[in-house]
């Protein structure tokens, strides 16, 4: 007979929202969001952290939701793709995806969002091939990665500029 695991407590500040969780220390942080506080915007690809699919930020910083614990995130501030629109208005990423086609069948759309959000938020005037190194690290298998870059920097110099930036 084997024991039941231990059920540890704790709470995840998700998107400036606390969530109370009980959860198995071997939980993943995309599991905990999006089966135990309901963000499925999160999306799992290859639970290995190679894709990107599930990328968030952890107290600003891009992470591999499938590669933490929940448990590792407890005291940090986690922001998902649900917390990157402002009620009906959208982030300029958001925005700059829609209206440079940075999406086609939109399974990596969250992870890209979250990585270009955080690196963006980091380094505001990242240079061409910096960006370009920074979403290399996610993957695409429909774009071919130009319209997700041309979306990006659209929103970059949209970021610099104040336009659509929330007040």
């Amino acid at each position: 007979m084997t024991a039941a695991p231990e059920l540890i407590d704790l709470v995840l500040k998700v998107n400036g929202r606390d969530f109370a969780l009980r959860v198995e220390a071997r939980r993943s942080l995309a599991d905990a969001l999006r089966e135990d506080c309901g963000l499925t915007g999160t999306h799992l690809g290859c639970e290995h952290g190679v894709c990107g699919a599930c990328t968030v930020l952890v107290d600003g910083r891009p992470v591999r939701a499938c590669l933490m614990f929940a448990v590792q995130a407890r005291g940090t501030a986690v922001r998902t793709v649900e917390g990157l629109a402002d009620g009906d208005r959208l982030h300029p990423l958001q925005e700059a995806f829609r209206e440079h086609h940075g999406l086609q069948c939109g399974f990596c759309t969250p992870g890209f969002l979250m990585l270009a959000a955080g690196a963006l938020e980091a380094d505001p005037a990242m240079s061409d091939d910096a960006l370009r190194h920074v979403l290399s690290s996610n993957l695409c298998r429909c774009t071919g990665y130009q319209n997700i870059l041309k979306a990006v920097r659209a929103a970059a110099a949209a970021m610099r500029s104040g336009a659509g930036t929330r007040e």
